[in-house]
């Protein structure tokens, strides 16, 4: 038998062996160069079927075969280069930075032009930002793109592009052992209070109006860009999606005709009238992370001068306000929903 030590070092091997296995590719953060191999313009051209494609992804020395498909809705519509989904064989992604992954949403740069690059790196900052203010949010790993074309048409302003994949709903749940919820509706009672707060004044901070926990009207899966999670009968609402947010200001996005706004860099708030005190402390605790979401801005890849400074004076015209926390609230108290 086993003297203690040895047991104690076989369980810490046992413990390391586990920590290798799992995937590294959201714990880092530095752009990753990767390349992608396959008949991108038949891909581009099966909007209507969303036909999947064998393709190749060279990343790391290693080459690992994946199906991808077209995946999205308004974006699906009006980018010439839309997200993309891809599905990996598990057993051969290993070893590699993909190892464990079973299928990722891309997000790309959907307007092949530097503009609609910008637009990328922002929306991808907007997941970055909640990552500051939450553990409740998903993960996010920045790929510098290289999109080989085996039909041989592919634009010459897609080829190298930023782009971005987001942390697998199964995988962020686990990570916050947490389980996925399927719900027509979220009862109000059950929703975090700090985590809710939290993404009210995020949304509102990045100017996203996109986004709803009302009931689905269809009798679906509650709720509009984002999912529901559930530990100890507490229901935790993560956030993803933010392409129509001020933030980006893609060329495409418009304010939903609900909120009657003029324009999406116009902020609304959207969230539903909760305990003052919660709200206050969820506005302190974003703006106490006010100089890391700055500096996050300016040190993000690729993002140019212009943009970023752009992006600066956006956010600080939020903090320039929440500077005022009693207006501020009183602000959000006049339009939280549920009066």
């Amino acid at each position: 038998m086993p003297t203690p030590r040895i047991f104690l070092m076989l369980l810490l091997l046992m413990g390391a062996c586990t920590r290798a296995g799992a995937s590294p590719l959201f714990d880092d953060q530095a752009a990753l160069e990767v390349e992608l191999v396959g008949p991108i313009r038949s891909l581009l051209r099966n909007k209507a079927d969303r036909q999947e494609f064998p393709f190749v992804l060279r990343v790391g020395g290693r080459e690992l075969s994946v199906e991808v498909g077209l995946r999205g809705k308004s974006r699906l519509k009006h980018c010439p280069f839309p997200p993309l989904r891809l599905a990996f064989d598990r057993s051969e992604t290993g070893p590699s930075v993909f190892e464990g992954q079973d299928e990722l949403k891309l997000v790309t740069h959907c307007e092949n032009s530097n503009s609609g690059e910008q637009n990328l790196l922002e929306e991808y900052l907007a997941y970055r930002i909640f990552n500051l203010l939450s553990d409740f949010s998903y993960r996010v790993r920045l790929l510098r793109m290289h999109y080989i074309d085996s039909d041989g048409h592919v634009e010459r302003d897609a080829k190298s592009r930023y782009a971005f994949v987001i942390e697998p709903t199964a995988q962020l749940a686990d990570r916050l052992d947490t389980e996925k919820l399927k719900l027509p509706a979220v009862p109000k009672k059950k929703l975090d209070a700090e985590q809710a707060a939290r993404v009210y004044v995020f949304q509102y901070l990045v100017g996203n109006t996109d986004w709803s926990l009302v009931a689905s009207r269809d009798g679906g899966r509650c709720c509009h860009n984002g999912r529901l999670l559930g530990r100890d009968e507490k229901i935790f609402y993560v956030p993803y999606d933010f392409d129509q947010a001020g933030i980006v200001n893609a060329s495409y996005a418009k304010p939903h005709p609900v909120v009657r706004l003029p324009n999406v860099r116009t902020r609304r708030y959207r969230g539903y009238c909760t305990d003052p005190d919660t709200l206050r402390a969820a506005v302190r605790h974003v703006n106490l992370r006010r100089d890391e979401i700055i500096e996050l801005v300016r040190g993000t890849p690729g993002l140019k001068q212009r943009d970023a400074e752009r992006t600066v004076d956006y956010l600080m015209a939020y903090f320039d306000k929440a500077a005022n926390e009693d207006k501020l609230l009183a602000k959000f108290d006049k339009k939280c929903l549920g009066h």
